[in-house]
């Protein structure tokens, strides 16, 4: 059964709403982090988000994805193994009306990834990468962070971002592999920690 929950904060899409499944199975990215995440990538040196093609892990019901859509994203991939989950997604993207630009996904996380990487080309590679999971399945941040900093990074672009959304107690490593963690934000129960793409020439000097 679906509610409404959330709304679209800015771009295109503004002050759309937003279904959520009812329940505490999935945890949508709330309203104020979701603009705390965009502050920070809309307002650097470098605008993140628009144009960008944004892989979008453990979607849930897209919102993430859609905010970034709605801000001018180029494209939006969509990955979710939950059946529930990805019905709320695809009742969002209708509502959006979204088209090309989107593409979904319903398989396990890790599976994409591993499936993804022997099929990249480079003008596919991805310059935003969001990730979510459940938040106890602390295995879930450590394989996925892993394939993005290790086989999975011939899927990155060379100056990609990856941002990890987490509980604010439970902190993640500063260094998976190519991702060297750049700072980290914390409101509330939540915690966003975003980390760049190192490239090979780069390593042994970050070291």
């Amino acid at each position: 059964m679906l509610g409404i929950g959330m709304r679209v904060i800015g771009g295109r899409f503004r002050s759309r709403t937003l279904l959520a499944p009812n329940g505490q199975k999935t945890r949508p990215t709330s309203d104020r982090l979701r603009e705390t995440l965009m502050n920070v990538l809309e307002n650097g040196a470098v605008n993140r988000v628009f144009q960008a093609r944004v892989l979008d892990l453990y979607a849930g019901t897209g919102a993430v994805g859609i905010e970034a859509l709605s801000r001018g994203a180029a494209t939006v991939t969509f990955v979710e193994q939950s059946a529930a989950a990805m019905a709320t997604l695809e009742a969002n993207c209708t509502r959006m009306q979204t088209g090309g630009e989107v593409i979904r996904a319903r398989m396990p996380v890790a599976a994409w990834l591993q499936r993804a990487t022997g099929q990249f080309s480079d003008a596919a590679r991805f310059s935003l990468v969001f990730l979510d999971p459940p938040w106890e399945e602390r295995e879930e941040y450590e394989q996925t962070l892993n394939l993005l900093g290790g086989d999975a990074s011939v899927l990155l672009a060379s100056e990609a971002w990856v941002v990890a959304e987490h509980r604010r107690k439970a902190a993640l490593a500063a260094r998976y592999g190519m991702l060297h963690r750049l700072r980290v934000l914390e409101q509330g129960d939540a915690a966003l920690s975003f980390y760049a793409r190192i490239a090979e020439d780069n390593l042994d000097s970050s070291r």
